[in-house]
C-alpha cells in the first residue's frame, strides 16, 4: 500500500523529526538526507535492526 506524505509526516514527527510535508517530501524524492533523518525514520517505523550489504 502506497502512504500519502501526509502519512509519512505523521510517524516521524512523533519521534522529533520537525520538517513540513514539503521538506521531507523533497529529501525524499531526491534521495539525499542525512544519517540522522534515515535513523529517526527507521526509529519512527519501529525498525530494530538495520542490515547492511555488500
Amino acid at each position: 500500500m502506497r502512504r500519502s506524505y501526509t502519512q509519512q509526516v505523521e510517524k516521524p514527527t512523533a519521534v522529533g523529526v520537525v520538517d513540513s510535508e514539503a521538506n521531507i517530501r523533497n529529501k525524499l524524492n531526491r534521495g539525499k538526507f542525512t544519517a540522522v533523518f534515515l535513523i529517526q525514520c527507521l526509529r519512527a517505523i519501529g525498525a530494530s535492526a538495520l542490515h547492511l550489504r555488500d
